[in-house]
């Protein structure tokens, strides 16, 4: 596969995009589901894409990161999408995190 450089970097930004906007019309999946599914959820995502900024000299707060992420404050997403883990979710994830 051949692909000229800035035509990558495009197609990741895209791609990245679609990620987000698909996260975004899926509040249903909830966090906790993701990290137990695939190790990462929205907050590991605007950890990441803080700590991607401060490589490239820019500073993005966590919290914008996270508004950004969501598509709104993180506050108003809790309070209009987030549920109580259950005791499976919770089982789960503890497991997870002591294999990590």
């Amino acid at each position: 596969m051949s692909i000229k450089h800035n035509s990558k970097i495009e197609i990741e930004a895209a791609t990245f995009q679609r990620i987000l906007s698909h996260l975004r019309e899926n509040p249903d999946v909830q966090n906790i589901d993701l990290m137990n599914l695939a190790n990462f959820c929205r907050n590991c995502i605007s950890k990441w894409y803080s700590e991607e900024a401060e490589k490239k000299g820019q500073e993005i707060s966590y919290d914008s990161a996270r508004e950004y992420v969501y598509g709104m404050p993180y506050d108003e997403y809790k309070k209009k999408y987030q549920k109580p883990a259950t005791e499976e979710q919770l089982r789960k994830f503890n497991e997870n995190k002591n294999k990590n």
